[in-house]
């Protein structure tokens, strides 16, 4: 069983790299206080006191969650050769022991007591992301690496904080992980035609899969 690390809300800022958004919440930093996470519906994000800006990108039912793993953090700790505190991917949520990048799509977490959680897409990095972390080339540097944490979908609303445990209640028959997701989708677009036949993967995302494999 995994846990909760940090529990991580936005602390709006400017945004640069999308003047039009006017803001981020791309800052996440760490609380201490109990943090309830319901259905957001088409914009937001899950989490009571997060903030979205750009709602064609990102939040809404399909990433109303951002999970990514202090496993990986602690890699890039040691190929930046920089401290990463939790929340500074912009993640919702830092978890340790929980396999996000090899989770499946359709995948289903329970958080604490009552939130039940559904692994839906991986991340895909951004122009604010690259310009959050200060890091030549991260955009291409991040893809590479394929380590790219997990959104999720709020099946059962509850309340979260740090330190909450985190159980894997269902995996789907299929074997498509969130990594793989992610390489079908940026380097190793030979995986696309098994994003397919996945019907628990979005169907926006199942339709990119056929209008590429088609090409």
């Amino acid at each position: 069983m995994g846990y909760l690390r940090s529990v991580n809300l936005a602390h709006p800022r400017p945004n640069p790299a999308k003047p039009e958004a006017g803001s981020t919440g791309i800052d996440k930093r760490p609380t201490d206080q109990p943090v309830e996470v319901r259905a957001p519906g088409e914009v937001g994000s899950g989490l009571a006191g997060d903030a979205i800006f750009d709602g064609a990108n990102h939040g809404g039912d399909l990433q109303a969650v951002y999970a990514y793993a202090r496993e990986a953090l602690d890699e890039w700790e040691k190929e930046l050769g920089r401290e990463l505190t939790d929340g500074c991917f912009g993640e919702n949520l830092t978890t340790r022991g929980i396999a996000v990048d090899d989770a499946l799509i359709g995948e289903r977490w329970r958080v604490g007591e009552q939130l039940l959680l559904e692994v839906t897409v991986p991340r895909v990095p951004c122009s604010t992301f690259a310009d959050w972390l200060v890091e030549q080339r991260w955009v291409k540097r991040f893809t590479q690496r394929a380590l790219p944490g997990a959104y999720l979908r709020v099946l059962e609303p509850g309340v979260i904080r740090a330190g909450d445990g985190i159980t894997v209640e269902y995996r789907p028959a299929h074997d498509l992980t969130v990594a793989e997701t992610f390489r079908a989708l940026t380097t190793e677009p030979e995986l696309l035609p098994k994003l397919v036949d996945v019907a628990e993967l979005p169907e926006k995302t199942r339709e990119l899969a056929r209008r590429r494999t088609s090409k």
